[in-house]
């Protein structure tokens, strides 16, 4: 079935203020539904119920990474366009965009045109 309510993300992030924060700057990006997630688990749990269109994951969250949940994810239904936000940028090495915190829309929205088509 087709979404008509337009793109959906995933937000896997334990610190509401900055998932809030990210879902604001991904709706001026098109996104229109999200889910957050502050684990592997309720990210897994999720992204079964919804599959997201993209995903952004914190390095460190609750329980684990963000790269496990991603691995997870993926894993279970196929690939997705992920973009890690995190505040150290160096714990993410080779998986794919990273965008640093203190994050600004203009880093996160080219990090996302990296690895989704706005079309």
């Amino acid at each position: 079935m087709a979404d008509l309510g337009g793109r959906h993300a995933l937000i896997i992030e334990d610190e509401m203020m900055i998932a809030l924060s990210l879902e604001h700057l991904l709706t001026g990006l098109g996104f229109r539904s999200f889910d957050i997630a502050d684990s592997a688990a309720s990210a897994m749990l999720c992204a079964r119920r919804r599959r997201p269109d993209m995903i952004t994951a914190d390095g460190r969250i609750n329980g684990g990474t963000g790269m496990e949940a991603v691995d997870q994810i993926t894993d279970t239904l196929g690939a997705i366009p992920v973009v890690y936000v995190t505040g150290n940028p160096k714990f993410i090495v080779g998986r794919g965009p990273v965008v640093a915190k203190p994050f600004s829309s203009e880093t996160l929205g080219a990090a996302c045109a990296r690895v989704y088509s706005f079309h």
